[in-house]
């Protein structure tokens, strides 16, 4: 029966949901019996088939779009937000946008990068929190990435530095927010394989860190999913401001 599903009629907001971590996340949700808000940017058709995929389960879905490189879109996204009853905000969207050598780097490409992978999740925690508190009990996985502890690959400093400050935002957001029932935690995926590095990496590279990793390959989403998915079960109850790796022994502490 649907109701013993274990999230059964739970509202998660999945950002960045319209392909890799974010698409596998939304329909995982949805199979154990979420409500999905599907946020997406710019991939139109590739959002709307995650929706239909969700929608397959017997769940309600609906899309949202927001461009979380400007204050603009993310505040349009925020404002949303902060008028849902959600349960579980899975804040997933983020980027390199594009390569770039410190001296090449531009103002303008530092604050979109540091608008879409920290800025955003700041500004829809803070949206939902207010709710939470509301109803005693919510649940917020921030996606940092193994380049908040290496630094990243050349040409990813600002995505690295973005990624670092999430994993030391998700701390003092769980410190606030543990004694009110609330559980925020991060996943950190090592190398997926996903379209993200299809674009910013190259296939030589990826042979690099399969041979680097003691697992001998590249992660799936929905193992980043399933992390995402644990960090909000009862299973994790007493999880607070962890960031968990998942990296296949890429890096460890």
């Amino acid at each position: 029966m649907k109701n013993n599903l274990p999230f059964h009629d739970m509202n998660v907001l999945v950002t960045g949901a319209s392909s890799g971590i974010g698409a596998a996340t939304a329909i995982a949700f949805a199979r154990r019996g979420a409500n999905l808000l599907i946020h997406y940017n710019s991939k139109d058709s590739e959002a709307r088939a995650v929706l239909e995929e969700v929608l397959r389960h017997g769940v309600e879905a609906q899309l949202v779009q927001a461009d979380m490189t400007t204050m603009e879109g993310t505040h349009k996204l925020a404002e949303f937000a902060a008028g849902q009853p959600i349960d579980i905000l899975v804040n997933n969207a983020g980027s390199l946008l594009a390569r770039a050598r410190v001296l090449d780097f531009t103002p303008e490409l530092w604050d979109r990068v540091m608008m879409l992978n920290l800025t955003s999740t700041f500004f829809l925690a803070q949206a939902v929190l207010k709710g939470m508190m509301e109803r005693k009990r919510g649940f917020i996985v921030n996606v940092s990435s193994v380049a908040a502890r290496s630094g990243g690959g050349l040409g990813a400093i600002a995505y690295a530095a973005a990624k670092g400050a999430v994993s030391t935002m998700t701390k003092g957001l769980a410190r606030e927010f543990a004694p009110l029932n609330i559980r925020v935690n991060a996943v950190s995926p090592g190398t997926i394989d996903t379209n993200y590095h299809r674009t910013f990496s190259t296939l030589e590279a990826l042979d690099s860190i399969r041979s680097a990793t003691p697992a001998g390959r590249l992660g799936t989403p929905d193992e980043i999913a399933d992390t995402i998915l644990f960090l909000c079960s009862d299973q994790a109850s007493f999880i607070h401001g962890q960031v968990i790796e998942v990296n296949g022994g890429f890096l460890m502490p």
